[in-house]
């Protein structure tokens, strides 16, 4: 080994400038993990080295010794990083204020780029302090805040993206408890301004919560000749695109699923990298399946469109092959600006015992920050399915089982007009006023925003009995009639008009009946949500007596 390391280091001394070369030390390929009692970030008297932590490159894992030691060859432009394991949290980088676990290794001048890249740095030992977490009562969950795409484009929508979503959020916070045990960002985090990421650290940081992100198509450099230099800025500021993260509950895997293909039509597509499958056979390898596994990526698993390979077909099923023995697996994604839940099964290439579950997660900042603007200045954002912008939460119980629940922000969706009334779990649109007798040509609709195919909706007329809704594929009315007002109007309703409403799958109708008494009815309707129960809202429409 110390052979290597000097053959190593006359490698550099012949690569570098002569003067840069003697100002740098031989590179080192190891250090300790250890137990970090006082949570101080050194390693004091009485504080152990941990035996059979794991350190990875992205590609393979190496396990500490009986003294905690590790050796593991540096990378030119590579990351390193301990896989944080249960019943441990690590301490915070001092210039991010994200979780300190991994080591970036820039041996020599990497490509210019716009956003500055991978600066390069002196080669060096890494510890990993590790400092010891109280166990939750037994049964407690795992609480995971969920953003996707908070896609800021400017300080403007930094702005945007504090107010309407972390600020309510920490407004919850009661006393010291915490607001969350973990946060995940799956991507997009900038809408390729790079330059944005310390402002929203800043405000992520905020939460008090440890959080962990992986990278999204606007998150590249773009001016990287391929894909392998594309994330380099990215990684300066948040560290290896591919990782591992352990919990009592739960284990994740964050993965940068986006494959940048410079000088194509389009320049990306979803998959993944030879160096990521070595990673995760070694990882699965020794995975405890109890546990639930979290895989969080940003481009969906699943075809965009019918016909359209948006993930490349050959890397997911490679994917689910590696997954298949494992009894509790959840995908979460982003990239959409929309949300819903797709089953994978034998169409797809799935061969699990069960139908494996991904949430494609709705975005932060919705339509892009979009809409007309509420008495606070915040736009209404709605995506393009109806659903409300926000952010998701996923709670893990002890035995792998899990509940999954959106939470929009307080400013969504207040434009969408007087024939629309909404709660934070379904929407419900229908007519002021029909005719006493006329054709029943108007439907109730309920965009219910986490159904899936198979939840239950129903609705009753003036407390009667209940009836089913049928599930319709077809846009979210409430925003087409914004788009309506938008084409009306003669000046700018907002600085970017709202999303172009599509078809939804997850939105309910039923005809309104017309053959009922003069006067108002009540129509309410009601959701079986799957993890949060039944769900209730309400709405009225009138019949009106009227002579051709």
């Amino acid at each position: 080994m110390r052979l290597r390391v000097c053959i190593l280091a006359l490698s550099l001394s012949v690569a570098m400038p002569s003067a840069l070369a003697q100002s740098l030390p031989a590179p080192c390929e190891g250090g300790t993990v250890f137990e970090d009692r006082n949570g101080n970030g050194r390693r004091d008297p009485g504080e152990p080295g941990l035996a059979g932590q794991r350190v990875s490159d992205g590609r393979g894992i190496v396990l500490t010794d009986a003294q905690g030691r590790y050796t593991l060859p540096l990378r030119e432009r590579g990351s390193q990083f301990v896989i944080k394991p249960a019943g441990y949290r690590l301490a915070a980088r001092a210039d991010s204020g994200l979780p300190d676990y991994w080591l970036n290794t820039t041996l020599g001048e990497g490509p210019a780029l716009k956003y500055g890249g991978m600066p390069q740095a002196a080669p060096t030992c890494r510890d990993y302090p590790l400092i010891p977490e109280p166990r939750k009562p037994r049964g407690g969950e795992l609480d995971v805040l969920v953003f996707a795409d908070p896609q800021t484009k400017s300080a403007t929508d930094v702005g945007y993206y504090r107010r309407s979503i972390v600020e309510p959020l920490r407004a919850q916070r009661k006393g010291r408890a915490p607001l969350a045990d973990l946060g995940l960002t799956l991507g997009d985090l900038t809408h390729d301004d790079l330059s944005l990421y310390p402002r929203i650290n800043a405000v992520t940081a905020s939460l008090g919560v440890p959080w962990l992100h992986a990278p999204g198509n606007h998150d590249l450099d773009f001016d990287a000749k391929d894909d392998e230099d594309s994330l380099l800025s990215y990684r300066h500021v948040y560290g290896p695109d591919t990782y591992a993260w352990e919990e009592a509950q739960a284990n994740f895997v964050v993965l940068d699923d986006v494959v940048y293909r410079p000088g194509s039509k389009p320049e990306y597509i979803g998959g993944l990298r030879p160096d990521q499958f070595a990673f995760l056979e070694a990882y699965l390898a020794a995975a405890d399946k109890r546990r639930l596994l979290v895989l969080a990526m940003h481009i969906p698993l699943f075809d965009a469109a019918p016909g359209r390979e948006s993930f490349r077909h050959a890397d997911r099923e490679r994917l689910f092959g590696l997954l298949r023995e494992f009894p509790h697996v959840l995908v979460l994604s982003g990239h959409s600006h929309a949300q819903r839940h797709v089953y994978h099964n034998g169409d797809s290439g799935w061969r699990g015992a069960a139908p494996l579950h991904e949430y494609n997660v709705g975005a932060a900042c919705g339509a892009f920050w979009s809409g007309i603007k509420d008495a606070q200045g915040l736009p209404d954002a709605t995506m393009s399915d109806g659903t409300p912008n926000g952010y998701a939460r996923l709670r893990v119980r002890a035995d792998a089982g899990y509940a999954l629940s959106w939470h929009p922000a307080p400013s969504a969706g207040r434009a969408l007009g007087t024939a629309a009334v909404a709660n934070d779990y379904l929407r419900l649109y229908a007519p002021k006023a029909l005719r006493q007798g006329s054709y029943p040509i108007r439907d109730v609709y309920a965009n219910v925003f986490m159904g899936r195919d198979d939840s239950r909706v129903e609705y009753r007329i003036d407390g009667g009995d209940w009836k089913p809704m049928r599930r319709v594929a077809q846009p979210d009315p409430a925003l087409l009639a914004e788009n309506a007002r938008d084409d009306a109007a003669a000046q700018l309703r907002a600085y970017d008009r709202s999303a172009t409403a599509t078809p939804t799958p997850h939105l309910w109708s039923v005809l309104l009946p017309t053959d009922l008494a003069v006067g108002e009815h009540a129509v309410e309707v009601r959701a079986f949500d799957a993890w949060q129960g039944e769900q209730r809202l309400g709405t009225a429409y009138r019949l009106l007596d009227a002579a051709p």
